[in-house]
C-alpha cells in the first residue's frame, strides 16, 4: 500500500531524473498518478531494463511507464516472477511484450501471485487454450486473484448443474469451456448464487431443457443476475405484453434479454420504439428488437425510411440482429428498390 498524502511530501528527484532519461512524459504522470513520484523507493532503471530485455524499444518503455507508472514501485524480483507467470501461456517474449504494452495494469498487478499461478495451471488442466487464458489475463485479471479452490468449486457447480439439467457427459467439457471463454466473469460468482438462479428459473416453470437453452443463449450472464432482478423484469414484461405465464415463458425463450436487462433498461428501449410509431403488438411479435439500444434502433429506422420502407406497417425483422445482419437486410431492401421495372436486355420495338 502506497501513501497518497501529497501535502507533506516532495517528488523523488532520482525517480524524476530516471524517467526523464527514458523520455517519459512526467507531466502526464503528475496529472494522473502524482503519488507514484512521491515514493521514497522506485525501480525505474531496473523495470525499464527488464522490459528492454524482453524486446521493448524506447518508445514502448516510455508508453508503458506513462500508462502504468506504479510499475516502477515493484521490485525487479516481483516483475521477473510475473514475467515467468505470463510466459506459461505466452508463445514467446515478443507476444508477451505486446500484451504488456496493451494491458500494462493487468501485468503489473503482482499481488495474489500464488493464486494467479494456481489458476493458470488449473485452466490449462481444464483444457482452456493458452490464447484464451492470455485473453483472461488481460481482460478479466481479477478472476485469477481468488484462491484456486473457489474457481474449482464454481466449475464443479456448473458441471453438476449441466448434468442434472440433462446435459451429457460427452458434451460437458465443451459446454464448460465455451461458457468460460464467452464469459470468464462467471468465476466471480459464488456457487450458491449460481444454484439460486437456476432454481428460480425452474420454479418459474422453465423445463430443464429450457434452462439449459437459456444458459447457453445468455452466455452465462444469467449468473450475474439475482432472482429479485429477474422477477422484476419478468413482471414488467408480463404487464407490458399483457400475456399469460406460458406466453411470457415463450417470449423469454425467444428473447432472453427480457430476463437479462433491468426494468429501467427495458422501459427506456420500449419507450424509444413506441416513439418511432412501433406498436406493442409488433414488439411482441419480434421481441429481439429489445436487445438493441435506442440509438441503434433510431439509426436503423432512419436508414430504412430513406429507402421508403415504412417500419410502422411492416415487420421489425429488418431492424434485428447484429450490424452485419442489418447490413444484409438493408442491402436486400435496397436492391429490391433499385431493380429496374423493365428488362434492360429485352429488345426495344422501334418504329421506322
Amino acid at each position: 500500500t502506497y501513501t497518497t498524502d501529497t501535502k507533506s511530501r516532495e517528488e523523488n528527484k532520482k525517480t524524476i531524473e530516471s524517467l526523464y532519461r527514458l523520455s517519459v512524459d512526467i507531466k502526464k504522470i503528475r496529472r494522473l498518478k502524482e503519488w507514484v513520484l512521491l515514493q521514497d523507493v522506485a525501480y525505474v532503471k531496473e523495470i525499464a531494463g527488464i522490459l528492454q530485455e524482453m524486446g521493448a524499444d524506447e518508445t514502448a518503455v516510455a508508453n508503458i511507464l506513462e500508462c502504468c507508472p506504479e510499475a516502477i514501485l515493484h521490485t525487479p524480483a516481483e516483475i521477473n516472477s510475473q514475467k515467468a507467470l505470463w510466459q506459461l501461456v505466452c508463445q514467446n517474449e515478443k507476444q508477451l511484450i505486446k500484451l504488456i504494452e496493451q494491458f500494462p495494469e493487468s501485468f503489473f498487478t503482482t499481488e495474489h501471485h500464488e493464486n494467479q499461478k494456481a489458476n493458470i495451471l488449473f485452466f490449462q488442466e481444464l483444457g482452456l487454450k493458452n490464447n484464451i487464458i492470455t485473453r483472461f489475463l488481460t481482460s478479466a485479471p481479477n478472476i485469477f486473484y481468488n484462491p484456486v479452490e473457489k474457481t474449482k468449486n464454481v466449475i464443479e457447480t456448473l458441471k453438476r448443474n449441466y448434468l442434472s439439467l440433462g446435459g451429457s457427459d460427452a458434451n460437458m467439457k465443451i459446454w464448460i469451456l465455451k461458457l468460460l471463454s464467452q464469459n470468464p466473469f462467471i468465476l466471480l460468482n459464488s456457487p450458491n448464487a449460481i444454484q439460486e438462479n437456476l432454481e428460480f428459473l425452474q420454479k418459474n416453470g422453465f423445463t430443464d431443457h429450457e434452462v439449459l437453452h437459456l444458459l447457453s443463449k445468455l452466455k452465462g450472464f444469467i449468473f450475474q443476475l439475482t432472482p429479485t432482478t429477474m422477477q422484476k423484469s419478468m413482471v414488467f414484461s408480463k404487464n407490458v405484453f399483457k400475456c399469460s405465464d406460458q406466453e411470457l415463458k415463450q417470449l423469454v425463450l425467444t428473447c432472453p434479454a427480457l430476463l437479462y436487462y433491468s426494468v429501467p433498461v427495458l422501459e427506456e428501449r420500449l419507450e424509444g420504439l413506441l416513439k418511432e410509431g412501433i406498436s406493442i403488438a409488433q414488439i411482441r411479435e419480434t421481441p429481439m428488437v429489445l436487445e438493441l439500444t435506442t440509438e441503434i434502433v433510431q439509426y436503423r429506422i432512419k436508414k430504412l425510411s430513406a429507402l421508403g420502407y415504412d417500419i410502422k406497417s411492416g415487420t421489425l425483422e429488418s431492424l434485428n440482429g447484429t450490424k452485419k445482419d442489418f447490413e444484409v437486410s438493408y442491402g436486400k431492401i435496397q436492391s429490391k428498390k433499385e431493380r429496374p421495372i423493365f428488362n434492360p436486355v429485352a429488345p426495344l420495338s422501334i418504329e421506322d
